[in-house]
This record gives C-alpha cells, sequence and structure tokens, in this order.
C-alpha cells in the first residue's frame, strides 16, 4: 500500500498522514512515513519528540552524498551526473524508528528556485521516493503543498493519492488542480477528504466541486489542543477528528486490497 497525500497549505494533510500511518500500523503494516514536504512537521504527527529530529538533516540538503550518488556537485548546474543513481541502500541508513514502529524518512524537498529542473538532488530525490514506492513497505508519503511535485511526476508510483482539502474556494481550486494533473499522470486511484468541516452544508459544498469524496473529517477543536502540548494527535484523548480518520483509513484498506486482489487474479 503506498500512499501519498496533498493539498493546499494548512489544509491538515500532515495531521492526516502522520495519525494515518500510525493507525496502520497499529493494524499489523510495515509502514515507512517519508516527509517530502519543506516544513518538516510529519516528525511531529507521529509522535516523535523534537529532540530525536533535532539534529536530522533531510535527504535533500545532504550535499555529500548527493555528490556521491550522482557524480555531480547540487551547486553546479550545467555538469553531468548520474540519471540513476545507486539509492537502494538509502531508507535503512535513513530512517528513525517511530512510536508504533512506524519507520519515519526526512526527505524533504529542494527550496531553491527553479526547483523543478534537472539538477542532482532533484534526480536523486526523485529516484529514492520511486525505490520506496517501488519496495516491500507500506508508504505514507506527506507531499509538500501545492501541485509542483505533481509535475516532477513523484507520486505516478503510488497505488493513490489523498487529496486534502477544507470548504473554501481557494483549497477547492488547488484540489481540481492537483486531481486533474495526477490524473493526467496517469494516477487511477485519487481520492479526496474534506476536513475541518462544521457543517452540512460544507460538508455538501465540497462534494458538489468534486468527485472522489472518500471521506469527511470534522472541524475538532482537539486538533488544536494536541499541537499546543505538543503530543501527536493520535496520542490524545479520544476525539472526533481521530473517529473519522480511523473510518477513512479502512475504507482505504477496503479499496487497495480490493484493487491487489483484482490485479492477482
Amino acid at each position: 500500500m503506498k500512499i501519498c497525500v496533498s493539498g493546499k497549505g494548512g489544509v491538515g494533510k500532515t495531521t492526516f498522514a502522520g495519525t494515518l500511518a500510525r493507525l496502520l500500523a497499529r493494524d499489523g503494516m510495515d509502514i515507512i512515513a517519508i516527509d517530502a514536504d519543506p516544513d518538516y512537521n510529519l516528525h511531529s504527527t507521529l509522535g516523535i519528540k523534537e529532540e530525536k529530529i533535532r539534529d536530522l538533516v533531510p535527504l535533500a540538503e545532504m550535499r555529500d552524498l548527493i555528490e556521491e550518488r550522482t557524480g555531480a556537485s547540487p551547486d553546479v548546474y550545467g555538469s553531468m551526473f548520474k540519471l540513476n543513481p545507486n539509492v537502494s541502500d538509502l531508507p535503512q541508513k535513513l530512517w528513525v524508528d517511530a512510536p508504533d514502529d512506524v519507520k519515519f524518512i526526512l526527505m524533504g524537498t529542494v527550496k531553491k528556485g527553479g526547483s523543478g529542473c534537472t539538477c542532482p538532488a532533484n534526480v536523486l530525490l526523485k529516484v529514492f521516493l520511486k525505490q520506496v514506492l517501488m519496495g516491500d513497505h507500506d508508504v505514507i508519503v506527506d507531499m509538500e503543498a501545492g501541485i509542483e511535485h505533481l509535475g516532477r511526476g513523484t507520486a505516478k508510483h503510488a497505488d493513490a493519492l489523498i487529496v486534502m482539502t477544507e470548504a473554501t474556494p481557494n483549497s477547492i481550486e488547488t484540489a481540481q488542480k492537483i486531481t486533474n494533473l495526477a490524473r493526467d499522470l496517469g494516477l487511477e486511484k485519487v481520492y479526496v477528504i474534506g476536513n475541518k468541516v462544521t457543517s452540512i452544508d460544507e460538508e455538501r459544498f465540497i462534494s458538489e466541486h468534486l468527485d472522489n469524496v472518500l471521506g469527511i473529517i470534522p472541524f475538532d477543536h482537539r486538533v488544536r489542543e494536541a499541537e499546543m502540548n505538543g503530543v501527536a494527535l493520535i496520542d490524545f484523548p479520544t476525539s472526533r477528528a481521530i473517529e473519522a480518520i480511523s473510518k477513512i483509513k479502512d475504507r482505504i484498506k477496503e479499496i487497495l486490497c480490493e484493487r491487489s486482489r483484482i490485479q492477482d487474479r
């Protein structure tokens, strides 16, 4: 099961991705959770303490490793470098243990201008993500906000793309762009989840503008309380948001496992 989570900044995709990873791990799945967002917040929603990752360097910023594997410095443009560097050993070297036996990898992304270019750092990240998504582990990837990552094709090897949205025009518009681009890339399984929903009218607003709505997560003040207390939502007292995410988790497993059974026939 390989799932990428995307959406407009601030819609709650990181909280969802971290909570989903923990819930699936509790179901006995061997989860790698990858933080591909430049804001690097997935560790907190997984319940990893700040001091454990304080000195952790994102793969995107490992300059010596990038040069070693690609044959070119990440600062040098126009030079020759390997387009298919060896990354097979990196997942085990990079992951950090998280609660419920989740394996956390801080991948990051290239932040500087022109990050969509074919440069050594981007090549390494793309090949690395492809390696993990085609490997033996179950994978949850918290993608960077917006649509640029899809333009680089980084999610096309996933089994499913989950697009988070709120019931606002701007969030809906971004979700529509992500959904359309994902389908252009050949992703068959693209689903929408409405988050921070406060009413039936907001739920209806999301359903009227987006198809394949997999579930709705209600607005829950405990999400903010968990953040303020530095605690992962899943480790906080029972909340409406957790109950909704748990139901969505079951639905995701049902859909993807059914797809796997059909392919095995």
